[in-house]
């Protein structure tokens, strides 16, 4: 399936309607919003097995890890936003400081108008539909832009936006490069972007071209740390599961591990005792693990198989673009492998001799968007504050990011700015601070010449 570029008319016409209809103050009804969540959940709904099948065409994603990752994430997004919408948008009022009495404050939060959302290609329905949540809440306009990588699932996207919006509400243009070049051209309120670090800073220099506030949902090597007191085999389990869903293609995959050097060759066996647990003993027939995107990646992937000793795996087909999961020894540190963010099943594992030597190598190396700690939770805890990452997780991976009350996003060169649950409401509305003066009495200590100075200065 090929997915034509959306030229320039088009855009033109649809952010014309788009900002028409947020001028007409149609989103700012919270039952307007509402409605429209709950029918973007009952068309996924009746839609989700053409989404499974969708996803199964794009990327090889079996049914379960569809649902898991994907759909299921979408619907609970949808039902958090629906139960908490009208308390998440009510004025909040504030304390107000003494010499400020007997004036009142608020917070009110309001829509920031017509936003774009740009997503990737390795989870192509849920990091589309997720921040659209956000957006549809806070009671913006959006237009959506899917990856043309992964075609059959942006043709349903499109298919069930269209159902449950009017355009001049929600629409989707479709694409590559081009579209993209069009489309950060424009002015919006706001941009949310998810994909590599690279593309992220093309984005934000268009958008400070206009004053637009970006979300950039980003990536980079997030480091997996295995601690002497480790529980290996739980580690090993955990470890290879989050490196191999969606084959490794995951912006929250372990990226690498370090490892305690007595536990290392301990953990190096069990990670591929469960993953042939997970998988069986030939993980090409499982229909479990999936495939990689495209060509280009493939053979980025399987030059990293030359730049270290393969100790477990390394298979690989190219006509399946299939690679093996596969762990890697003896990597020089400056090598591309551990210089790239990897995005697919290749593991290098190095091993450290104490934790300082592992906080160390973690801090030389940019701030990655998660960070994985096995080991004692004291201890993982000490590890967090002497460290930076996104988001992490003690004794597990990948998993922070189910948590719809814990905020999502990257820090420094992985990303700005958070989503999920109440943040993604708060990453499109404009937080506004009212203060409200009676006039029965006006304090004259303000106004010039300045009476009673001495005891303003007691006060402020």
């Amino acid at each position: 399936m090929t997915i034509s570029e959306t030229g320039e008319a088009r855009i033109d016409t649809l952010l014309e309607a788009q900002r028409s209809f947020f001028a007409e103050r149609n989103t700012r009804d919270i039952r307007f919003r509402t409605q429209k969540l709950v029918l973007l959940s009952e068309v996924i709904r009746r839609r989700k097995e053409d989404i499974a099948g969708a996803l199964l065409s794009d990327l090889n994603k079996s049914p379960e890890e569809s649902y898991l990752t994907e759909i299921s994430i979408v619907q609970q997004e949808i039902e958090l936003h629906r139960k908490n919408l009208a308390s998440w948008s009510s004025p909040k009022r504030t304390l107000t400081p003494m010499h400020l009495l007997p004036s009142t404050g608020v917070v009110m939060y309001e829509p920031l108008g017509v936003t774009l959302i740009i997503s990737p290609w390795n989870y192509p329905f849920q990091l589309v539909m997720n921040p659209l949540i956000g957006a549809v809440s806070a009671g913006n306009c959006a237009l959506l832009k899917p990856s043309p990588d992964a075609p059959h699932t942006a043709r349903i996207v499109e298919e069930i936006v269209d159902e449950v919006f009017d355009p001049a509400h929600v629409a989707v243009v479709q694409g590559g490069r081009p579209t993209n070049e069009i489309l950060l051209s424009k002015r919006f309120d706001l941009i949310f972007f998810t994909g590599s670090s690279t593309v992220g800073k093309v984005v934000m220099k268009a958008a400070a071209e206009h004053l637009t506030p970006v979300v950039l949902e980003l990536g980079g090597k997030s480091p997996c740390i295995v601690d002497i007191h480790a529980d290996v085999a739980v580690a090993a389990r955990r470890i290879a599961w989050g490196k191999t869903i969606n084959a490794g293609q995951t912006c929250i995959a372990p990226d690498y591990v370090l490892v305690q050097k007595d536990l290392k060759e301990s953990l190096i066996r069990r990670i591929g005792l469960s993953l042939e647990e997970m998988h069986g003993s030939d993980m090409r027939q499982s229909p479990y693990y999936g495939r990689i995107i495209h060509d280009a990646a493939y053979d980025r992937l399987t030059s990293y198989l030359e730049q270290g000793t393969i100790r477990l795996g390394g298979d690989t087909d190219a006509g399946e673009r299939y690679i093996q999961p596969t762990i890697l020894d003896d990597i020089a540190p400056d090598a591309a492998v551990m210089q790239d963010e990897i995005f697919g099943p290749i593991l290098p594992v190095i091993g450290y001799d104490t934790l300082e030597e592992a906080v160390a190598f973690v801090n030389k190396r940019e701030k990655p968007l998660a960070l994985y700690y096995f080991g004692d939770p004291e201890q993982g805890d000490q590890f967090m504050r002497y460290t930076s990452s996104g988001g992490a997780c003690i004794n597990d991976t990948i998993m922070h990011n189910a948590n719809h009350y814990l905020p999502f996003g990257g820090v420094g060169n992985s990303g700005m700015g958070r989503y999920h649950g109440r943040e993604s409401f708060l990453a499109f509305s404009h937080q506004r601070s009212v203060l409200t003066t009676p006039t029965l009495v006006d304090i004259v200590f303000r106004y010039p010449p300045f009476k009673y100075f001495d005891v303003i200065r007691r006060i402020v």
